[in-house]
């Protein structure tokens, strides 16, 4: 696999994800460890876009906790509605954010984030066991395109997530 940075790339962001998404089952059918699927799943898009910061947090006692990420330091908690993780979280919803510096209540983790996507994870109850995040150096990074393709790749890893 080869790095491509979306935003100096001319091709088509939905083809990427096309390839992608049989490497990452492959990578994901060999192994049943949740840290380890997350980690190779957070590394594998954070390298092929070149993002800022890709991760996940994982719901553990009313909070989300910081998981396994690619990119500087992160925060450690985040809570309930709080933040973009956290409305994602509340709202069982996407959400993508063009410019973080405009959401209301926006967690400044680093100042070098301009944009974000957070794509909740579902276990079978519809309850939200986890979120993927990811945080772009430029403003309006994120679509559609990633909303649909990212949520395929949290529908991925849902089963692995027990209770």
């Amino acid at each position: 696999m080869h790095s491509i940075a979306t935003n100096n790339f001319s091709g088509n962001k939905q083809d990427i994800y096309q390839s992608l998404l049989p490497q990452l089952e492959s990578l994901l059918a060999g192994e049943q460890n949740l840290v380890a699927n997350l980690a190779n799943t957070a590394a594998v898009l954070h390298h092929q876009f070149d993002w800022w910061w890709t991760g996940f947090y994982t719901v553990e006692n009313n909070e989300l906790v910081l998981g396994p990420f690619q990119g500087p330091v992160a925060c450690t908690r985040i809570a309930f509605g709080k933040g973009v993780c956290g409305t994602s979280w509340k709202e069982k919803e996407r959400i993508i954010v063009p410019d973080v510096h405009l959401f209301p209540g926006h967690i400044a983790c680093s100042a070098d984030s301009n944009s974000e996507i957070v794509v909740p994870i579902l276990n079978d109850k519809h309850e939200v066991v986890a979120v993927l995040d990811v945080d772009s150096k430029y403003k309006n990074t994120f679509d559609e395109t990633d909303a649909k393709y990212l949520k395929e790749i949290a529908q991925m890893l849902a089963p692995f997530f027990t209770d």
